[in-house]
């Protein structure tokens, strides 16, 4: 049975991706992804949440101090919306103004680290 964590997402939507079973994602930015789904009303698809440091050393331009191994970050997009409409909303919310967002071509990274951070990194801008 599926384990749900909040009221639109379950706890295997975080999952890391290697199949190594980290899962444990942090309540605030459980609570900031579903406030961002109410606001929006619509679907928030999580791209990569939580993951291991093994996994995260395998993908490409990821940091060693990336807030997904400590389950605080979730790379997500928006059914019908793009990732600049999606970063508009994202800013507005308390749980990821003084947090991490970054936005690539085709997702938006949030995280809720202590702290702000912010970056661009698409290719078209």
């Amino acid at each position: 049975m599926r384990e749900k964590i909040a009221k639109n997402f379950y706890r295997d939507e975080f999952e890391c991706k290697c199949g190594c079973g980290f899962d444990s994602v942090d309540a605030m930015l459980v609570h900031g992804l579903q406030r961002l789904r109410d606001i929006m009303q619509a679907p928030v698809h999580i791209n990569s949440g939580c993951r291991c440091a093994a996994h995260n050393a395998t993908l490409d331009n990821s940091s060693t101090k990336s807030q997904h191994t400590l389950g605080k970050a979730a790379d997500i997009r928006v059914s019908g919306y793009t990732p600049e409409e999606t970063l508009d909303f994202a800013k507005m919310l308390s749980e990821f103004a003084d947090s991490g967002i970054g936005i690539y071509d085709t997702f938006v990274h949030l995280d809720v680290r202590k702290g702000r951070a912010r970056w661009d990194y698409r290719t078209k801008k």
